[in-house]
């Protein structure tokens, strides 16, 4: 067959080929002509051989005879590919070029031979390899298997108090006003364990099986005052008596609840193991302790509240009043008193003379975001102080200081103390075994030194992941913050830490922080002005 002077294109065994006879005063040979040679012997969708098409058409050019091979018939073809897990094989097809396309049953076939046996994908199969363009497809896949989910808590009382601080990414702790008292029967389901579960096998595309892994169990914790494991059910907790629900780590405790129509000379001063509800004030000089809650629904005028968990007091602290609490403390207002608090203080209105101080916040202004002040006295908290108002000109000075946390100092150094003479342990233990190791081991200890070397090595790792974790808590310090709602007049000694500022302007909305030892005020715009002083 040709179309070209002195070219013929014979086919012979699957492949194309050009050959030529030298003819004079003949247009030259080009590629796109020996193409459309090709074409138009239908032969345009043979595999080209590329090189040897270029090379004949240059050889056209001289006055010689030869025959060469430039085209081939080529089948559909496949490439196998398995994950190293035997999840998930693919097969990438190269499609027909003049030859036979693939039949699906073949690649099949071939997956079998190759041990994949589950999950084969035959739609998917027969789609690709009727394609003119080939590609590359999921030919199985496995089906993993589904892990148990651990055992989980549920809580069978809506109103439970939680006791367990939340710390946010930004070193806060959520923590809530205490609001009324729930209150549980005797005898009534607290929690309910939801078991693990074992999970549902897989296989992989071997058809071989996978199993589960089987969820963690949980279990109540051992002691939780006021409540019992039910006799007929043990993953039910049951109230043993009435009294409020608090939630605790691993389960629900319940406190024992009294209730007194005011604290004055009539009642005397109170102490009660569990939370005590007043439904009225706490006169100047009475003392209320309890280790759960106290909540106080009028004013704390003059008296003494002490809290292992939360205080909430409906009206004011007032008359050098002292409120203290292991959680938080919330007060409408408060005025010429002291309260501290080991998670937050959090006041409605304004804070007027008085010594507050707590572990992570204070927040002043709750309910009066615009009007709410903190006045003189002295604020004292590790991340953030937060208030509409700070100081007054008539007023002394007001000190407010962020990024400290004297308990948390007072345990870093503890450790630090710890871990010095655990080091010291350490060394005279290592010396004392390569001594016996050198010497020989006569009078036998050598097992048992090695042993409480072993121990002290321990002991410091244990020293060693406190610290750590010290070390990032206390890294927190660095984000603690003074917000400004409204302004900021008067006197104020401002002090984050060990750097102090003296603050004898006015300064509009915004917050005060600390940033390689400036002390910065930003405003809403995101203007930082270095705070001198």
């Amino acid at each position: 067959m040709s179309g070209f002077p002195g070219v013929d294109l014979i086919e012979a065994e699957g492949q194309l080929w050009l050959q030529h006879r030298p003819m004079p005063d003949r247009p030259a040979l080009t590629v796109a002509v020996a193409k459309d040679l090709i074409a138009q012997a239908g032969h345009a969708d043979w595999f080209l051989l590329d090189n040897e098409l270029h090379q004949a058409v240059s050889r056209c050019a001289s006055e010689e005879s030869f025959k060469v091979a430039i085209a081939e018939r080529r089948d559909a073809s496949f490439e196998l590919e398995i994950a190293p897990d035997a999840m998930c094989a693919w097969v990438t097809v190269t499609p027909a070029r003049g030859g036979s396309l693939l039949n699906a049953n073949d690649v099949v076939q071939a997956l079998a031979q190759a041990g994949v046996l589950f999950g084969v994908d035959e739609a998917s199969l027969q789609q690709v390899c009727t394609s003119p363009e080939g590609g590359r497809v999921v030919a199985a896949l496995g089906k993993p298997a589904r892990h148990g989910e651990d055992a989980r808590f549920e809580m069978l009382v809506d109103v439970t108090r939680d006791r367990r601080p939340k710390v946010g990414a930004d070193g806060l702790i959520d923590f809530r006003e205490l609001g009324d008292i729930p209150v549980v029967e005797a005898d009534q389901a607290l929690m309910r364990i939801i078991p693990e579960t074992a999970g549902f096998l897989g296989r992989n595309i071997n058809a071989e099986v996978l199993e589960p892994v089987r969820g963690q169990p949980v279990a109540f914790a051992a002691d939780l005052p006021g409540a019992k494991v039910d006799a007929q059910d043990p993953k039910l907790l049951r109230a043993v008596f009435a009294g409020q629900p608090v939630r605790v780590g691993d389960g629900v405790m319940v406190e024992k609840v009294v209730f007194f129509n005011g604290a004055s000379i009539a009642s005397g001063n109170i102490t009660f193991d569990g939370t005590v509800q007043i439904e009225g004030d706490v006169l100047t000089g009475m003392k209320v302790q309890a280790s759960g809650d106290i909540i106080v629904t009028g004013t704390v005028d003059g008296g003494h509240l002490e809290a292992g968990g939360s205080i909430r007091v409906g009206g004011g602290i007032i008359a050098l009043a002292t409120a203290r609490a292991g959680d938080s403390v919330s007060a409408r207002f408060v005025e010429h008193s002291q309260v501290d608090a080991g998670v937050g203080i959090a006041i409605d209105s304004m804070a007027l003379q008085s010594q507050l101080q707590a572990g992570n916040q204070i927040i002043v202004g709750t309910q009066s975001p615009q009007r709410g002040r903190l006045v003189g006295g002295s604020a004292r908290a590790m991340m953030l102080i937060r208030t509409p108002l700070l100081g007054d000109p008539s007023s002394t000075v007001t000190q407010v200081l962020v990024g400290v946390n004297p308990v948390l100092e007072a345990e870093y150094q503890e450790v630090l103390g710890l871990i010095a003479k655990q080091n010291q342990e350490e060394e005279n233990l290592s010396k004392l075994v390569q001594h016996l190791t050198r010497q020989g081991d006569k009078t036998g200890v050598l097992d048992r030194v090695r042993s409480t070397w072993a121990q002290a090595l321990q002991a410091l790792g244990l020293l060693l992941v406190r610290k750590d974790d010290l070390d990032k808590r206390m890294a927190l310090f660095a984000n603690a913050r003074v917000e400004i709602g409204a302004g900021v007049s008067g006197a104020v000694d401002l002090a984050f830490g060990k750097t102090q500022r003296r603050l004898r302007r006015t300064y509009d909305i915004g917050y005060f922080s600390i940033d390689k030892g400036l002390v910065l005020f930003t405003t809403p715009d995101g203007d930082a002005l270095v705070v001198d002083g």
